[in-house]
């Protein structure tokens, strides 16, 4: 019956925007069983200020989070090593025109969203595969607080403040479960070539992708044990995908409560986006850096192509 599941939920064809903080590609591994890791995205590193404009999670990953009870709706394959763990996530969004205090109509709305996201990582060493599982639970509207964060960081950093988050998508339940694979194409040396897709189903996203990921310079396995990875990494990786959407409640709303000032109509989300990540690894045993830069095509008929950046500091202990 789980075989059917993933079937079904991977095949489902009106299923995408992506969910923008993603740490579960294998070329984001740190070299621990054990390890914090700190993400946050800014539209500023690629000098823009619209469309996504931030991001933060806080993940932690512990033996200790195999007792997490929500494990239990996760995939869990035999002769698979697992990794469980729990992130708190917050993502936010706004128009081109954050000066104005009117609707931007034909723009994209103000909206924000924050959640507790349980996971579990199932990675076959054999069969090179690994498969994640997670759920997202939180809210989406002014109780994520997105209008109070953006202008604490535009007041310290002397930028424009924005005047229209009172037009924002209203408070609304999330609930989201994901399900992602990844399967190695390629292992030389230098270079490993992996296949990855998605599958998102929920409040929030309802969507699916595929792509691949490429990664190229000094690098551990990704699907060996931890004991013969190597000390000090240093790569540059690419990650190209493409996405059908179902439903995104940042641009149409919640979906029970529909009193939001402003939405994009159904008929004008584009249905097929296509995303590009790329970035540079810099790993030792303990430590792991990221910098990263993103670019999306445009998500709905009247608005525009967006690019942002971000950073990822991770401690194994």
């Amino acid at each position: 019956m789980k075989h059917l599941f993933i079937f079904l939920l991977i095949s489902i064809p009106a299923l995408v925007v992506g969910q923008k903080i993603d740490n579960m590609a294998s070329f984001r591994d740190l070299q621990s069983d054990r390890y914090f890791r700190f993400n946050y995205d800014n539209d500023y590193f690629a000098s823009s200020d619209a469309n996504y404009t931030q991001g933060y999670s806080f993940e932690l990953v512990s033996p200790a989070m195999s007792k997490n009870p929500v494990n239990n709706l996760f995939f869990k394959p035999s002769k698979s090593k697992l990794q469980s763990g729990v992130a708190i996530e917050h993502i936010g969004y706004s128009p081109n025109n954050i000066k104005s205090a009117d609707i931007q109509y034909g723009d994209r709305p103000f909206a924000a969203a924050i959640m507790l996201k349980s996971f579990t990582i199932a990675t076959d060493t054999l069969r090179h595969s690994r498969l994640v599982s997670s759920l997202n639970l939180g809210l989406i509207g002014p109780g994520a607080f997105g209008k109070e964060m953006q202008v604490a960081i535009h007041e310290a950093t002397d930028n424009p403040i924005p005047m229209g988050w009172q037009h924002q998508i209203r408070n609304d339940v999330v609930v989201n479960y994901e399900i992602s694979y990844e399967k190695q194409l390629l292992d030389w040396q230098y270079f490993r070539l992996q296949t990855n897709s998605t599958a998102r189903l929920g409040t929030l996203f309802t969507n699916a992708s595929v792509g691949v990921n490429g990664v190229l310079g000094l690098i551990n396995a990704p699907y060996a044990s931890h004991k013969n990875k190597k000390r000090f990494c240093l790569y540059a990786y690419s990650q190209p995908f493409v996405t059908v959407v179902g439903y995104d409640a940042t641009l149409q709303g919640g979906l029970f409560n529909r009193k939001s000032p402003y939405t994009i109509n159904h008929r004008e989300i584009n249905r097929l986006t296509a995303q590009h990540t790329y970035g540079f690894v810099l790993q030792t045993k303990t430590l792991f850096f990221e910098y990263t830069r993103t670019a999306i095509t445009r998500e709905f008929s009247s608005g525009t192509a967006a690019k942002w950046g971000g950073i990822r500091i991770g401690f194994g202990f």
